[in-house]
């Protein structure tokens, strides 16, 4: 690795070198976990390079190819597995300032990969009245070339299901770690082969995502005397054809009250509190629907003054990861989990694992279409004791038939969600000889005896013939 020869190659580029400059730039949100807090805290790179064009990677590319230097890409630094942390230190390279949005359409937006997700949505809706479909609960701050290179799903899945559903991203521009950098285009099924893999096999510069009708979506918290019964009404809530959702959680007694600064006001600490997005159109039949199950609509966004409305964050920032992030505000020794409860019996799977795990877990779960269902994944947070009992928790997880994507390992086989198939580390090998993208965080690539047999299912898995 030579960093200087790399510096040589690099003008007209904005470069950053200084140590603490730099170390800023090599952090996500891995600090979420204890274990990745451990074994990441003294993980930084040597420089921070950001460019502003497509050429400008592709010049950056090719000098850090030939001066052997690792390449981690960065969005915003919004994840929280340490997909963005440069285990080898080298090049960080930050892609914030490819944030052009070029093309708005019925439908369709195109931006460049550092475009924050924010800034999309007011662009689309003040285009065209449109709006993503989804998007992560670090919707103000999060990027959405970042978001497809590490995220899965979150507000809108509810409707849309995640980022693996084939539709859901279009079209990926991504440039190759070569001596002379390609720039791939990607649609269909090929958008797999970069989706969720933390720009480990490519760079990706554009991206082409789908939009959807925007609505001046009501925020509601409906509150229930149990979770069984947050839970059940839930699950018909989303499954309720005719009431348009972009949001649809469930947090166990205490969250929200302990938790949420602006709106635990509004929920008793021993009732469980579910939270929704609703089209403006849907929230009478939202209201009856509550009715008739017996909730109780504690909270309705738009029967507040306008000062105590823009007071509050917006109800999304309080889910998703969101919510484990609020949580360490109150409590720093709190963690989390990420789980897919098994349909058709994910209700009971809930159940079952609540009793199982007892004081030391505090529910929290996303409903989700999933293979055109409604079922749910949980966010549990976790109280924090042992390493060894963490695993533990884990392994009555999977005993119990819940996949588990493991937000305690930083390589995307640990994880869960990425299968490395044969297919998979051949376009590594194609696009990145070197690999020199981001090493580390693909056990595939670094492991010549690695098992491509396993059984585990894995959520962004290979498309079926």
């Amino acid at each position: 690795m030579d960093i200087e020869k790399l510096k040589s190659d690099l003008d007209g580029i904005m470069v950053e070198d200084e140590p603490g400059a730099v170390r800023k730039k090599s952090r996500d949100f891995y600090w979420y976990s204890p274990i990745l807090k451990r074994d990441l805290d003294h993980v930084t790179g040597d420089i921070v390079v950001s460019p502003t064009t497509e050429a400008e990677v592709i010049q950056a590319i090719a000098a850090a190819y030939a001066a052997d230097v690792p390449v981690t890409p960065r969005g915003s630094g919004t994840g929280n597995y340490g997909q963005a942390m440069p285990l080898s230190g080298g090049m960080v390279l930050s892609l914030s300032g490819l944030n052009a949005i070029s093309h708005i359409g019925p439908g369709v937006v195109v931006a460049g990969a550092g475009a924050l997700l924010g800034k999309i949505d007011a662009a689309t809706r003040a285009h065209s009245g449109q709006e993503l479909r989804m998007f992560p609960s670090t919707h103000r701050t999060a990027s959405i070339g970042g978001f497809i290179a590490g995220g899965s799903g979150g507000v809108g899945s509810i409707r849309w299901g995640g980022l693996r559903n084939i539709g859901n991203v279009t079209r990926l521009r991504v440039v190759t770690m070569e001596a002379r950098p390609r720039v791939l285009t990607l649609e269909g099924d090929d958008i797999a082969k970069v989706a969720h893999a933390y720009g480990t096999n490519g760079i990706i510069t554009e991206c082409e995502v789908p939009l959807a009708p925007a609505y001046d979506w009501v925020d509601v918290i409906v509150a229930f005397e149990s979770m069984d019964r947050a839970a059940a009404f839930a699950d018909r809530l989303g499954n309720e054809d005719g009431i348009l959702l972009k949001e649809l959680s469930v947090m166990a007694p205490t969250v929200a009250h302990d938790y949420f600064s602006g709106h635990g006001k509004f929920v008793r600490r021993d009732q469980s509190a579910v939270l929704i997005m609703v089209a403006p159109h849907s929230a009478s039949a939202l209201e009856a629907f509550t009715r008739r199950h017996r909730g109780e609509t504690v909270f309705r966004a738009d029967r507040l003054g306008d000062d105590e409305r823009h007071a509050l964050p917006p109800l999304f920032e309080l889910t998703w990861n969101h919510t484990t992030l609020v949580a360490r505000r109150v409590d720093p020794a709190l963690t989390y989990l990420q789980t897919l409860y098994p349909y058709p019996d994910h209700l009971a799977a809930v159940a079952r694992m609540g009793a199982l795990i007892g004081d030391e877990m505090m529910d929290h779960l996303e409903f989700i279409r999933f293979d055109g269902r409604i079922v749910c994944s949980g966010l549990p947070l976790i109280r924090f004791t042992t390493e060894e009992r963490l695993d533990e928790i884990v392994r009555l997880f999977e005993e119990n038939g819940c996949l588990i994507f493991n937000p305690h390992r930083y390589t995307l086989e640990e994880g869960g969600m990425k299968r490395s198939d044969a297919e998979q580390l051949a376009f590594k090998r194609e696009v990145d000889p070197k690999g020199l993208l981001n090493p580390g965080k693909m056990i595939a690539w670094d492991d010549p005896d690695f098992d491509f047999t396993s059984r585990r299912r894995y959520l962004f898995s290979a498309p079926a013939a």
